[in-house]
């Protein structure tokens, strides 16, 4: 059973950046494909974005393309979300997430088994 805590998040104003950090326990973070979502309150929970088990494809809502930078380092078990020109509507509970099956990619919340606790990130205009 892996364990994920995410930790980074915090209070910004629009424009600036922040970065996510997923570390994991448990079980080596390589056999996962992995997941960053986000829930707003009083709205479902969302795609933001997704990597391979080695990092080489990554994918992203449209939302967040050209702002945000999922990455991992298996070295060190932790998954990372550079968020950058930040806007309030990124204001959010944001999660980390394993998925073990090869369409992780599709950013279906029902297709990912383990989650982390969620770290907040407000941003204020």
């Amino acid at each position: 059973q892996v364990q994920l805590v995410e930790s980074g998040g915090g209070l910004v104003q629009a424009g600036e950046s922040l970065r996510l950090s997923c570390a994991a326990s448990g079980r080596t973070l390589s056999t996962y494909y992995m997941g960053w979502f986000r829930q707003a309150p009083g709205k479902e929970r969302e795609f933001v974005a997704a990597i391979s088990r080695s990092g080489g494809s990554t994918f992203y809502d449209d939302a967040v393309k050209g702002r945000f930078t999922i990455s991992r380092d298996n070295a060190k078990n932790t998954v990372y979300l550079q968020m950058n020109s930040l806007k309030p509507v990124d204001t959010a509970i944001y999660y980390c997430a394993t998925c073990q099956i090869p369409t992780y990619y599709r950013g279906n919340r029902n297709q990912y088994d383990h989650w982390g606790q969620g770290t907040q990130v407000t941003v204020s205009s």
